[in-house]
């Protein structure tokens, strides 16, 4: 996957996974599923399945530009910030399916997991996607109203998906992301998210206990 660090004057930004940000990854992997996928598998798909586009998100560190510039270089070299999530989707043919999404847990409830659909969706429709799929946890309802909101509708039911507790999954599908009609619905949506995140405090380096 290739492409620069996205943001657009946020306090994240948005950069294709590397290698060097599997431990990273793997931390917030840990906390965030019971049955975690290992440094191994994201090694397989970041640097060998050509179907699978993964992202992991940055908070910046606004401060940056007023340090020296060897601090400058070092952070240069092992990204812009903290990272703060991730996610990834498959590309076969027109069809985008997204794999995995998930944040921080001390990072949680601030628009990060928004951020970084908006970022799969659009970049989905950039490659040539027509549609995006993907699974959710039945009892997860507050997934599932987020992916409501973009438009995707359940299609179907995945029994006995997730091992941990052989839980089912709904399958939910948004068709025609590439019309007219649903990019200028997911700018309108992409524009009022980036000025959430822009004027929502705890994204602006203070403190918080979330």
């Amino acid at each position: 996957m290739s492409g620069a660090v996205r943001g657009n004057g946020l306090p994240y930004k948005v950069a294709p996974m590397r290698w060097e940000d599997v431990p990273a990854v793997m931390a917030i992997e840990h906390r965030s599923f019971t049955l975690p996928w290992s440094d191994y598998t994201y090694r397989h798909e970041i640097l060998e399945n050509h179907h699978s586009h993964y992202s992991v998100v940055w908070r910046t560190d606004i401060s940056a530009s007023k340090r020296s510039n060897w601090w400058t270089r070092l952070r240069r070299k092992n990204g812009p910030g903290k990272l703060v999530g991730y996610g990834g989707f498959w590309l076969i043919l027109d069809e985008a399916h997204i794999s995995t999404i998930a944040s921080h847990p001390d990072w949680r409830g601030r628009g990060i997991g928004e951020f970084l659909l908006v970022e799969m969706i659009e970049q989905g429709i950039s490659l040539g996607a027509s549609m995006i799929t993907l699974e959710v946890r039945v009892s997860n309802t507050v997934a599932k109203n987020l992916y409501d909101k973009y438009g995707f509708v359940i299609v179907g039911r995945r029994p006995r998906y997730y091992r941990d507790n052989n839980e089912d999954a709904d399958l939910m599908t948004v068709e025609h992301v590439n019309s007219p009609d649903y990019r200028e619905r997911l700018k309108s949506f992409r524009a009022a998210l980036d000025e959430q995140l822009r004027q929502n405090p705890l994204c602006n380096g203070r403190k918080t206990t979330a």
